[in-house]
């Protein structure tokens, strides 16, 4: 297959970057189907992890099995139990 490069648009700044042919080739043979959506400098800043990514929060519980306090990334409603780390990962098996 022949391919060609082609110009796309990065989605977080805008700007238009070139899809070339041989990265388009480097996909390809990996099986990656989607193309990049984001240019060269806009991809290596959210690897480097610029801050851009929200803190998640953690909220503090007490564990419905042992009674443990532990600590969860979601605000409990009470209508289920919660589990600290290690009574999670014995419920679900």
């Amino acid at each position: 297959m022949t391919y060609v490069d082609k110009v796309l648009t990065c989605r977080d700044c805008g700007r238009e970057f070139v899809f070339t042919a041989g990265e388009q080739e480097f996909y390809a043979q990996r099986g990656l189907m989607n193309e990049p959506r984001r240019c060269y400098d806009c991809r290596q800043a959210r690897r480097q992890g610029d801050g851009a990514r929200p803190v998640r929060e953690l909220h503090d519980v007490v564990c419905s099995n042992c009674g443990k306090p532990a600590q969860v990334p979601f605000i409990p409603t009470g209508s289920r139990p919660v589990y600290c780390a290690d009574c999670f990962q014995t419920v679900r098996r």
